[in-house]
């Protein structure tokens, strides 16, 4: 008789914010959400991305043409490509310091392959006080890391360029497939980090100047960090799971391999 499994179906991208969100929570954070439909003085404007950037391009952006009846903004609407935009909204109105994640669907016009789709889900951070450093960014991810995958794991830092913050940083961190080539497989490469030790999982940076001054806040006064990673990109690694487009196939036998306790 096949025995019957307990607790409540949830597919793995509920189950990871759901994870995220009470990691971040204890970490003292606050979960802000914001719209889908978004204007580009949010999505790119507020966030220091120049006029001419690729980003705007059509090719990238999902432009809508219709307008908020309601909506005292003329600048154009657009399907939010990032989760940044939340942060945009949320400095605007609020007073530092404070420390919030923003999880939600975005939207770009992407070849859909194993790592891409059009829709795909963010969560951001943002930290504004007045010491703010990349050391605390740093510890912040190292305590997020090692509670996410429950275990000990390395953070590395790699320099890179991101219009919102600056400086800015791809983050990567120890493979925890092969513990960063400590465990290698007998035979081959790690199938996770392919040999090098290390998983890109993110971009993080101390947030620009610019970007506070336009939202009201002195940077003279505060600094912050932002932080912004893909929830595919970290269900994939902690499951093992090969293709995004699998999350969204509506193949019940990827959903039902994740139950809750209860």
């Amino acid at each position: 008789m096949e025995e019957k499994q307990s607790g409540k179906v949830i597919n793995p991208i509920t189950d990871v914010i759901l994870r995220m969100a009470k990691i971040f929570t204890e970490l003292g954070f606050s979960i802000v959400e914001g719209p889908e439909l978004e204007t580009e003085k949010y999505n790119f404007d507020l966030l220091n991305v120049p006029k001419d950037h690729p980003a705007r391009d059509m090719q990238d952006t999902f432009w809508v043409k219709t307008k908020l009846n309601n909506s005292a903004d003329n600048s154009p609407f657009l399907m939010r490509t990032q989760t940044s935009a939340i942060q945009a909204r949320f400095m605007e109105k609020n007073k530092p310091p404070f420390k919030i994640v923003c999880p939600g669907k975005t939207y770009r016009k992407e070849a859909t392959d194993a790592g891409h789709e059009l829709m795909f889900q963010q969560i951001e951070g943002l930290y504004v006080d007045k010491e703010v450093s990349l050391a605390t960014l740093k510890t912040v991810l190292n305590k997020f890391f090692d509670r996410f995958f429950e275990k000990d794991v390395d953070v590395r830092f790699r320099s890179s360029y991101f219009p919102f913050v600056e400086p800015g940083a791809e983050i990567d961190i120890s493979c925890f497939k092969c513990d960063g080539r400590k465990n290698p497989p007998k035979e081959g490469n790690c199938p996770v980090c392919k040999g090098s030790g290390w998983v890109e999982v993110m971009g993080a940076g101390i947030v620009h100047p610019k970007v506070l001054s336009d939202a009201g806040i002195d940077p003279n006064e505060w600094k912050g960090f932002a932080f912004g990673m893909g929830i595919e990109r970290m269900a994939m690694l902690k499951y093992g799971i090969d293709d995004i487009r699998l999350f969204y196939s509506g193949d019940l036998r990827l959903v039902n391999q994740f139950r809750t306790k209860n």
